[in-house]
């Protein structure tokens, strides 16, 4: 009787247990895997990190508007380009105001942008609006 069939007789499995290669292409396959997901969580981690940003740039940005609205209403409003740097916490961000013209007499377009970064690679949140002199 071959030694197989002996063993199986007898109720053993003669093959039991994974190869080495097998072993191989699972952990292959698994560390694939891992690799992949923290991949997918650094990438989650860098974008959560600037809709942070660009929210807070948004928030800054609506805020100077705020100002600058409550300037023209009461008549103190400089409309000449101006641009300045927030204070805590917020020293990263920078703003700038420039005003135009519009062809209606008595209005003029404010642009408030806030830009954070590097000087040579900055980002930027712009909001427009319209100011009645």
């Amino acid at each position: 009787m071959p030694r197989s069939a002996h063993n199986a007789a007898k109720g053993h499995l003669a093959d039991s247990g994974f190869t080495l290669l097998e072993v191989m292409i699972a952990l292959v396959i698994v560390g694939s895997a891992l690799i992949a997901c923290l991949t997918l969580a650094n990438r989650s981690v860098h974008s959560n990190d600037t809709v942070q940003r660009i929210t807070t740039a948004t928030m800054l940005a609506q805020h100077k508007m705020s100002e600058l609205e409550t300037e023209s209403r009461l008549g103190e409003l400089d409309s000449s380009d101006q641009q300045g740097q927030w204070d805590e916490p917020y020293q990263q961000y920078r703003w700038e105001v420039q005003f135009s013209t519009t062809p209606v007499d008595g209005v003029q377009q404010v642009t408030v942008s806030v830009l954070w970064g590097e000087r040579n690679r900055n980002e930027e949140v712009s909001i427009d609006s319209f100011l009645f002199n």
